[in-house]
């Protein structure tokens, strides 16, 4: 039995953060959800999968019911006519309009309707029979637990559940469940969505988070796709990714230790991008376009100049190896200054000040009182502008720990290099 497991596809959504020129040269559902989905179908035709099950969020939201209606009826009669059931479960984002989309829709199933557990009996071509578990949000927010008092019987075959719910994460209201009700369900894994980050899934660890099926947020960097799983009559014998992601982020890193010129990082950066576009290109699944997080570390006393000419630069036409379509979505500084910062963080000026916060950031641990004091002051002054009318209609997202450590860390690097250099022109 191969059984296709789809995390979070948000049908409707835009990618976040493409440059208009890529959006004009590749098209928005050349990256997006409609076209990861429409490689999706192509794949599991191509490679015989007995069965499709969705671990909820198939549709961003109730206003993109048309447009979800069309791509998933063409879709799912695609899959049926080539003899493979569709399942799938409502999450917190299609709680609403998925049900009504399993009506009108024509070999979509729908489980566990208003949030009542409801299994479904798959039969694989080789004649392996599974049971699926499935059980829908009933309302946008769920704050009780869908497995509370949950246990499965035990089946002469293997038993796989599909949920969409927030996991070790009390007071949610997003179906919070606990690891332990994981395991303790009595199921041979668990296919879960909600988080888009996907967990390192394995014949030996084979329940947890599927992941997003296509990058939707620049942060949802590595590959993104669906998980095949192949059962026996004994249980899970192999899980495989397929990175059939259209859009894919990437990070690469860049060192600038010992570069002297500011223009030097050009051919650095693009060096680093082929290495990365080598490998990507090599797969049997390669993504149409890569954006690429540009992290550019290392002791060098140029990091400003380095930022001047990359804030002048236009980023967004990388051809790359394969075919594929390379841009920078973002890039930061993230180097030292060519002086210890231990020892300048021991002077009582503005310098040892900054360079006091910088070990602040790189070194406490993540718990520490301290650093959390700084982050919640940033974090604090970032909402207040953050909620600030007159930037509402940019549709940011709220700054997370890591964008506030990068933000905070760029700043008190630029200021350190530029006072480090002020006294080097005055010879202090």
């Amino acid at each position: 039995m191969n059984l296709l497991a789809v995390g979070d596809l948000h049908l409707g959504r835009r990618p976040g953060r493409l440059p208009e020129p890529v959006l004009a040269r590749l098209g928005a559902r050349r990256l997006g959800p409609a076209e990861a989905l429409d490689r999706l179908v192509s794949a599991a035709r191509q490679r015989a999968v007995d069965a499709v099950v969705f671990a909820g969020d198939v549709v961003e939201q109730e206003d993109d019911f048309f447009e979800a209606y069309a791509e998933l009826r063409r879709s799912i009669t695609t899959l049926v006519e080539a003899g493979i059931p569709v399942l799938g479960v409502a999450g917190n984002h299609d709680v609403q309009v998925l049900p009504q989309l399993a009506r009108e829709v024509d070999g979509f199933r729908l489980l566990g309707a208003g949030g009542t557990w409801e299994s479904a009996t798959l039969t694989g071509r080789d004649g392996v029979q599974i049971v699926i578990h499935g059980a829908s949000f009933g309302a946008p927010v769920v704050r009780d637990s869908p497995l509370a008092g949950i246990r499965f019987d035990n089946l002469a075959m293997p038993q796989l559940g599909l949920l969409h719910c927030d996991r070790d994460q009390p007071g949610s209201g997003h179906a919070p469940v606990t690891t332990r009700q994981l395991e303790e369900a009595g199921v041979d894994a668990w296919l879960l969505g909600h988080i888009h980050k996907p967990d390192p899934l394995d014949p030996a660890r084979p329940s947890g988070y599927l992941g997003s099926v296509t990058a939707l947020r620049a942060s949802e960097t590595g590959p993104r796709g669906p998980w095949l799983y192949t059962i026996g009559n004994a249980g899970i014998e192999h899980v495989e990714q397929w990175p059939l992601a259209p859009l894919r982020w990437q990070q690469i890193d860049v060192d600038l230790t010992d570069v002297t010129d500011a223009t030097d990082v050009r051919p650095r950066i693009l060096a680093a991008a082929e290495a990365a576009a080598s490998v990507i290109a090599e797969a049997e699944f390669r993504p149409d376009a890569i954006g690429l997080r540009v992290r550019l570390h290392g002791r060098t006393r140029i990091g400003r100049a380095v930022e001047q000419l990359l804030e002048s630069e236009a980023l967004h036409d990388l051809p790359l190896t394969g075919g594929i379509q390379g841009f920078v979505g973002r890039w930061w500084l993230d180097t030292r200054p060519e002086v210890d910062l231990s020892e300048l963080a021991r002077r009582p000026d503005p310098a040892g000040l900054l360079a006091q916060r910088l070990l602040l950031l790189d070194q406490a641990p993540p718990d520490d009182p301290e650093r959390q004091a700084l982050l919640a002051r940033a974090r604090e002054h970032l909402g207040r502008v953050h909620r600030d009318p007159a930037w509402s209609r940019l549709n940011t997202e709220t700054p997370d720990d890591d964008t506030v450590t990068d933000w905070l860390r760029r700043g008190a690097r630029v200021s350190l290099d530029a006072l480090l250099a002020q006294q080097e022109d005055t010879g202090q």
